[in-house]
């Protein structure tokens, strides 16, 4: 039996993946640990336990935190780490950098430390296609390009990035780096642009767009990018980097436009917002290393996908409803205003 540790599990990817995980082997078992700040909601996760016994295990705990930490890596006898834990919103990020500094740098350092002692076969990071920078309108991000970030976000994980290649090389541990374009599906917390529109939408809210709308990401579902997770943490050559992408570059307007459509809601409901500062203009992801060395291509077509997650979220209202009560609505009127 396989010992993962999925650090912040209770998360958007973090839950996808666990899910993932315990539905598709049968030799793996999962310790999820997770902080529960605010975008991460043990709701995600309930059940878990009783319908794969033995085979979850929900801990509380901070990853920055070197003796619960350690402890965890006693109690548990770990073989790999999936490291989601994570900020990831690049509007928090500007108004306040520490606590990224502290998660997704600090903490990757406090984990490393505990792979190395305990002596794990597999460390996988998970990081983000933003450590890149920013696209003209041609090419597309791989894996030999420069790290330019251009938010605290992004900064903070390509400083994960090169801590964990720093380890790689110094110390001989066994790792691999992941990177993927924007997620999308099930479970994912309502400040992002999806599911902000598909709730706002559906409640016939305004609709915050960035400037004019014409950023264009790269867009891949989740659970092809929980696939290629677990087959970097199979089968990855260790000390590389693996993109993955969802072949699905979509203006963030396009998105806008094709929810309201689906939802049969007026396009009147767009408001264009002051943009972001350091606002990148294109992501794309090259996958043509990680598809060559170990087949992984995306099967989700984002027509589908995004169907599909426009209906989970109406037929998950109370799931919403019951976050947007919380932390997340005294946020969502400060930045917006509360309209």
């Amino acid at each position: 039996m396989i010992t993962a540790l999925v650090t912040g599990g209770c998360g958007f990817i973090g839950t996808n993946l666990i899910r993932l995980i315990l539905e598709s082997t049968h030799d793996w078992k999962v310790i999820n640990l997770d902080l529960l700040t605010y975008a991460g909601n043990l709701e995600n996760t309930l059940g878990l336990e009783q319908d794969y016994p033995g085979r979850y295990i929900f801990v509380k705990g901070d990853i920055a935190d070197p003796e619960m930490v350690n402890r965890v890596f006693q109690e548990h006898g770990l073989d790999v780490i999936l490291n989601l834990a994570a900020e990831s919103h690049v509007d928090r990020s500007i108004e306040d950098a520490g606590v990224f500094i502290r998660t997704n740098v600090m903490g990757v350092q406090v984990l490393l430390d505990a792979a190395l002692k305990y002596k794990v076969q597999r460390f996988v990071q998970i990081s983000t296609d933003e450590v890149y920078g920013s696209l003209g309108p041609q090419g597309r991000f791989n894996e030999a390009m420069p790290l330019a970030p251009n938010s605290p976000y992004s900064a903070s994980k390509a400083a994960a990035d090169l801590l964990i290649r720093s380890y790689i090389k110094t110390y001989g541990l066994d790792a691999v780096i992941t990177r993927c374009s924007n997620n999308y599906g099930p479970f994912q917390f309502p400040e992002k642009l999806i599911p902000l529109i598909v709730v706002n939408a559906h409640e016939d809210k305004e609709l915050p767009v960035y400037g004019d709308g014409k950023n264009v990401r790269d867009w891949i579902f989740v659970e092809d990018h929980c696939r290629g997770i677990i087959t970097a943490a199979r089968s990855g050559v260790s000390g590389e980097i693996y993109n993955m992408g969802g072949d699905a570059e979509k203006e963030n307007i396009e998105i806008v436009s094709s929810i309201l459509d689906y939802l049969h809601k007026p396009h009147s409901l767009i408001r264009y917002v002051k943009d972001r500062p350091g606002h990148d203009f294109r992501y794309a992801m090259d996958y043509s290393k990680i598809e060559a060395e170990q087949g992984w291509r995306p099967r989700v077509n984002f027509d589908d996908g995004l169907k599909r997650t426009i209906d989970w979220y109406l037929e998950h209202k109370s799931w919403w409803q019951r976050i947007r009560t919380g932390d997340y609505l005294e946020y969502y009127e400060r930045m917006y205003g509360g309209r």
